[in-house]
């Protein structure tokens, strides 16, 4: 069954919207005296825009046969209307010019706040993200920002203030009548255009939701290619995407008939009011209580104030889609990081690299725990090995580490301090990981390597290299390091990626290293090699490993046994061999299934 996505307004997304416009001050303050100014323009453009039609009654009464005319008086008072139109103009423009950099640097800005609070979320909230709904999210909370300062600053501002201009010259020259009529027509106008776009938000909101449940579908069926491939389920995604889109166009067309209903109301009410001003006027005009150089005027100023309020309500329209467009991105940068530093955090300060575990408990659900009671020391320069079935907790210790969670009971240390009372940059920054999954950039060979250290010379990146064994395979590609890898790393093996991490892991040179099933997707062949590179790296470093073969951690100094989140036995490779607990159990299986994978492998050669 589909969510619903139907969306109503309602007093609590009034005060959100209103919350997302005091959203925008912060981009407004930063270039205070640039909006100033940009405003003053405004205000100097619309008193030449309101002075047009005044010098426009001018020239009609002096051209009026009926009055006796001075023979300069018209050109000078026709240079002077060319005057103002220009100075208009030219006003406008330097709003605009005065206003672009305000503008853009707002979505500049607003970009790279979003994706640092991105960098700030928890990994948790990473694990649960719809990658595709916040792409889409992103790029129409940047648009709705740069369109609400749009409209704010060159409709809405200029609006108001040449209504009151008008205002205030009709009632100083013109019976009160005039302005009633105005006054009237734009209540009304105004009453209208709120209750209709209020009432068509709803295909709005669903039209948004929609188009991200559609956006997300197409990059994720992209995203899992091979997947798709694997069970021939292009049809399915397609027949997916397109039962959203269907949903969206039809939402869509329910929008657009309404706003066509908008639209003719809208231009109703404008007829009726500006045929009541002339009627009004021309009856003045009769009586001779008014010059055809004042009906003129009140005609130019009619234009001039109902021909902007008609193109109001769309920009009405617009800044409400606007702000619900920015409303996702509101509410994401209203999540909170679930990982923070301590208000007195300070910087890690490793000296011997010593890592210690005590009795630490963790669940990544209320419900569900994983870890109990977990208990270990690696002490400066050693190798500890955590071994165990799948889901016993292991790579959950890394996770803890690197404090992308926070441990629900004990504590982990580094040299004696609690890492929840150092900032996590610091942390991260003494912490080298291999990872069982490496994920690359979309880009060079080069520039995955020199991720892990930008700062690091060729050679020093180079030298990484052939420790992972990963030289004379890059060397043998047509473009050599400059080779891109694809999106994930896809175009490479899952060996050569992990050659990639343990490349990084070397160039990062950290004081404590996690190798977490770093051998995983090696021959045994390549994996020995590796072993030795590794050996080699972990030689003066602190180290965990993480791993599911236990030929590798054999020379560990220390190698723990997890059972379902629980320590069940510690001791080296020969004291848990002696022990005939788990440990030697899963030995005997694994060397029986080694035994039985070199037996075929030889009558394969055989035959």
């Amino acid at each position: 069954m589909r969510p619903d996505f139907r969306h109503t307004e309602s007093p609590h997304q009034e005060r959100r919207d209103r919350a997302n416009l005091r959203a925008l001050l912060p981009y407004l303050w930063e270039y205070r005296g640039r909006v100033l100014l940009a405003l003053s323009c405004l205000v100097l453009a619309k008193v030449a825009n309101i002075g047009v039609p005044l010098i426009l009654k001018q020239i009609v009464d002096g051209l009026d046969a009926r009055q006796q005319a001075v023979v300069m008086l018209p050109v000078t008072l026709l240079l002077a209307y060319g005057a103002l139109k220009l100075g208009n103009a030219l006003f406008s423009e330097l709003r605009d010019v005065l206003f672009a950099r305000v503008r853009y640097r707002a979505m500049r800005r607003l970009t790279l706040r979003t994706l640092a609070h991105l960098h700030d979320l928890s990994l948790r909230f990473h694990l649960e993200r719809k990658t595709g709904a916040i792409s889409r999210d992103l790029e129409r909370g940047a648009r709705s920002l740069s369109t609400l300062l749009n409209y704010l600053a060159f409709s809405i501002l200029p609006v108001i203030v040449e209504f009151l201009l008008a205002a205030g010259l009709l009632l100083g020259r013109y019976p009160a009548i005039f302005t009633l009529i105005i006054f009237g027509s734009v209540v009304v106008y105004v009453a209208f255009t709120l209750a209709i776009t209020n009432w068509r938000m709803e295909h709005r909101h669903l039209m948004n939701r929609l188009e991200s449940q559609a956006g997300n579908e197409a990059i994720e069926s992209l995203i899992n290619y091979e997947t798709v491939k694997y069970f021939g389920n292009e049809d399915w995604e397609l027949r997916r995407c397109d039962a959203t889109l269907a949903a969206w166009e039809n939402s869509a067309v329910l929008s657009q008939t309404s706003m066509s209903v908008l639209n003719f109301g809208q231009g109703t009410i404008i007829a009726v009011g500006v045929t009541v001003m002339m009627v009004v006027a021309a009856g003045q005009v009769a009586a001779g209580q008014m010059t055809l150089g004042d009906l003129v005027l009140v005609n130019a100023l009619l234009l001039q104030l109902f021909i902007p309020l008609n193109f109001l309500g769309i920009v009405y329209r617009q800044i409400k889609y606007a702000l619900a467009d920015m409303d996702d991105l509101v509410r994401l940068f209203e999540r909170t990081p679930e990982i923070r530093d301590a208000p007195v955090a300070t910087e890690l300060r490793v000296t011997q690299g010593e890592l210690r575990f005590e009795q630490v408990d963790f669940g990544y659900q209320p419900d569900r725990q994983i870890l109990f009671d977990v208990s270990f020391t690696v002490p400066p320069g050693r190798k500890l090995a955590v071994v165990g079935a799948s889901g016993a907790g292991k790579s959950t210790l890394a996770r803890l580490l690197f404090r992308f969670y926070d441990a629900t009971g004990g504590r982990v240390l580094v040299d004696g301090q609690d890492i929840r009372t150092v900032t996590q940059r610091s942390l991260r920054a003494a912490i080298g990981i291999v990872p069982q999954d490496t994920v690359l950039f979309n880009d060079t060979l080069y520039y995955n390597l020199a991720y892990a250290r930008p700062d690091a010379s060729q050679d020093e990146i180079i030298a990484a290299v052939r420790m992972a064994q990963l030289h004379d395979f890059i060397a043998a590609l047509p473009a050599g390091y400059e080779t891109v890898v694809g999106e994930r790393g896809l175009k490479l093996s899952g060996g050569e990626k992990q050659r990639v991490a343990i490349a990084r892991a070397i160039l990062k040179r950290p004081r404590i290293l996690i190798f977490d099933e770093a051998t995983s997707a090696l021959d045994s062949r390549s994996e020995q090699a590796i072993l030795q590179a590794l050996r080699a790296v972990a030689a003066e470093h602190t180290t965990l490993v993480i791993a599911h073969r236990l030929s590798t951690i054999v020379d560990a100094d220390q190698i723990l046994v997890l059972d379902h989140g629980r320590v069940r036995e510690q001791g080296s490779h020969r004291e848990l061999l002696q022990q005939g607990g788990l440990y030697a159990q899963m030995w005997a299986l694994q060397q029986r299934e080694q035994a039985a994978l070199d037996e075929e492998r030889a009558l394969l050669g055989m035959e």
